[in-house]
C-alpha cells in the first residue's frame, strides 16, 4: 500500500478498506466500489433516523475516511427523520444506489442494510450499538443480526 507520509492517513485508509472488505464479504461481491456505496447509503439512512447526540456518539466509533462520508451532506434540522416503516428506510437505500453511476435497480436494499448492519455489529462497541437500535422503530431493528442487544 502506498504511504502518504502521514501515519494517521494510512491507518485510516488502512481501516476503512477492512471495512470495506467486511461489507464485500457479506455481500458476497468483489466490487469495492458497491461495497463503498453500500456502507455510504446505509450509514446515511442510518444517521437521518438518529438523534444528533447518537449521531455523534456513532460518529466517533467511524474510522476518520468513514467518519468523513458519514457526516458529509448531513444537515441535522428536522432530525431524526419521523419514517417509521422498513419499507422507507429501504426505499432511501435503493435510491441512493439508483442515482449513482451504478444506477443499479438490482440491488436489494433490505441485504445491503442486514450486511452493513452485520458489519456495524463487529466493529462499533457493543454499548454503542445497543444505544442506536434501541432508538430505532421495531421494523428497523429487525434488520440487525439476531444477537444485537437492544
Amino acid at each position: 500500500m502506498a504511504s502518504s507520509g502521514l501515519a494517521v492517513f494510512d491507518t485510516t485508509l488502512q481501516k476503512t478498506n477492512a471495512w470495506l472488505k467486511e461489507v464485500m464479504d457479506e455481500l458476497g461481491s468483489s466490487d469495492r466500489h458497491q461495497a463503498y456505496l453500500a456502507l455510504r447509503a446505509v450509514l446515511h439512512a442510518l444517521r437521518d433516523r438518529l438523534t444528533v447526540e447518537e449521531v455523534a456518539q456513532l460518529g466517533a466509533q467511524l474510522p476518520m475516511l468513514v467518519r468523513g462520508f458519514y457526516y458529509e451532506g448531513w444537515d441535522p434540522t428536522g432530525k431524526p427523520v419521523k419514517e417509521r416503516r422498513k419499507e422507507d428506510f429501504l426505499r432511501h437505500i435503493h435510491n441512493y444506489f439508483k442515482t449513482t453511476r451504478y444506477g443499479e435497480p438490482n440491488v436489494d436494499p433490505e441485504q445491503v442494510a442486514r450486511a452493513v448492519f452485520r458489519v456495524l455489529a463487529r466493529r462499533v462497541s457493543a454499548g454503542e450499538i445497543e444505544d442506536v437500535v434501541r432508538i430505532l422503530p421495531t421494523e428497523l431493528r429487525e434488520l440487525w443480526p439476531e444477537n444485537t442487544p437492544a
